[in-house]
């Protein structure tokens, strides 16, 4: 992005997004701690994370990710690149929640998937 953008003012308003952006990344990675994974991993009796930003929200470090692939590009000037960053994360996003809540409710029910150890 910076490269793209390297003759452009950032712009302050969605450099402050980025920045608060990156706040709640750290709240989801600290409430999560070393269960934090980008593998769908469901450990047997374990219990889903229901503190911090997962009160909130199902899928918080998701919604981060998308805020990222909007306010990024947005502050460099770039808001074509946005719109194409955000509509790829969308379509990979409709992908992997669903898997990741078939895992979920798989571990809820006692029915765990092949080869899907899966998780939060």
């Amino acid at each position: 992005m910076w490269v793209l953008a390297y003759d452009r003012s950032v712009d302050p308003l969605f450099l402050a997004v980025v920045v608060v952006l990156q706040i709640a990344r750290f709240w989801v990675l600290a409430t999560l701690g070393r269960r934090w994974t980008i593998r769908i991993i469901v450990v047997p009796g374990e219990k889903l994370v229901a503190r911090g930003p997962y009160r909130l929200m199902r899928h918080p470090n998701y919604a981060v990710v998308a805020g990222e692939f909007a306010a990024v590009p947005l502050a460099l000037g770039l808001p074509l690149y946005a719109l194409v960053f955000t509509l790829l994360n969308a379509a990979v996003l409709a992908i992997r929640i669903p898997a990741e809540n078939a895992a979920l409710t798989g571990a809820a029910s006692g029915r765990i998937g092949q080869g899907a150890v899966g998780a939060r």
